[in-house]
């Protein structure tokens, strides 16, 4: 591992307060972001004490001594494998960077001084490349320590560009702030290392999404029936409730109806048939926009926008 960068020391982690990112939903890079995302990631400004709201006591009773608060403890990670997953402009010459980090989580930083021309972070501070990173801080918005470039991955061109931009806002959307997904961080490497090397892309989406949604807890079980406990069967209808499961399709269905059969491949990541590729793709799409409030995704609408051209 070569070094390439780490964090300009113009001030001492958390001297400078960082905001919390505006409220919203996108995915980009460092260099370049997606359409219409903006500066559009949540974080909760820190809250400041709460008086206590004791009753006064009486003239003749001492008042109680002053309750001491324990400082927030400051935490300092290094060498920590990580990806940009979005970054935007913190001020003059900064960066506010969300990281996906393999045993962290997605994690908000300022990168101080990156933009700067002459910064070496702003070569490193790249989507799609593997980072070696460090931070320190006690706020939501930590202080960017060091970044260095890992290297041996090949770059994502063309289509598989958009496609990992989709990625990057699925993550962003789906995970919660340190929040560690360790499984699900070899599946995004794995899944961009299949992308670069120009493996289809629609399995290689299908095999994320559903990866995804099991690592975050919101997939139930599709190989079992919620509703009779029964083991899914290959030639039977079925829906997929985004909150209870698979069950038995219905005569009238709101949902996607799909084949036992599709279930089945899915679960173990079988696209081979080209059923099972059109309906996990239709129930995918289903599932996801449940569990993302119905809030399209930008890099969703870039792709249906380019296949119309």
């Amino acid at each position: 591992m070569t070094p390439i960068a780490s964090s300009e020391r113009e001030a001492a982690p958390d001297r400078e307060a960082a905001p919390a990112p505006a409220a919203g939903s996108g995915a980009g890079a460092a260099a370049a972001q997606v359409p219409a995302a903006g500066s559009a990631f949540a974080a909760a400004a820190p809250q400041g004490p709460v008086a206590d709201g004791s009753a006064a006591e009486s003239a003749d009773t001492p008042a109680p001594a002053p309750r001491s608060r324990q400082p927030a403890r400051s935490t300092r990670i290094a060498q920590q494998p990580a990806f940009v997953l979005h970054s935007y402009p913190y001020k003059e010459t900064s960066l506010i960077v969300e990281l996906f980090s393999r045993d962290h989580g997605r994690i908000a930083l300022v990168a101080k001084g990156a933009k700067r021309p002459h910064s070496r972070l702003r070569g490193v501070l790249q989507t799609f490349q593997p980072l070696s990173v460090g931070w320190s801080g006690k706020s939501e918005v930590r202080t960017l320590t060091a970044a260095e470039w890992v290297g041996g991955m090949l770059p994502l061109e063309k289509s598989a560009l958009l496609c990992g931009f989709y990625l990057n806002e699925l993550l962003v959307r789906m995970t919660a702030r340190e929040d560690p997904h360790p499984a699900l961080f070899d599946h995004y490497v794995a899944t961009l290392n299949q992308l670069a090397h120009d493996e289809p892309a629609p399995v290689v989406l299908r095999k994320f999404e559903l990866a995804l949604l099991k690592e975050t807890g919101v997939a139930a079980d599709i190989t079992v029936s919620a509703r009779s406990g029964r083991a899914v069967v290959a030639e039977n209808a079925y829906v997929v409730d985004p909150e209870q499961g698979a069950r038995e399709a219905m005569a009238a269905e709101l949902a996607p109806i799909v084949a036992g059969k599709t279930l089945l491949d899915m679960e173990r990541e079988d696209y081979s048939d080209s059923v099972t590729l059109a309906q996990s793709k239709l129930l995918l799409r289903y599932l996801l926009a449940h569990h993302l409030g119905g809030t399209p995704l930008s890099t969703r609408q870039i792709l249906i926008d380019l296949t119309q051209l």
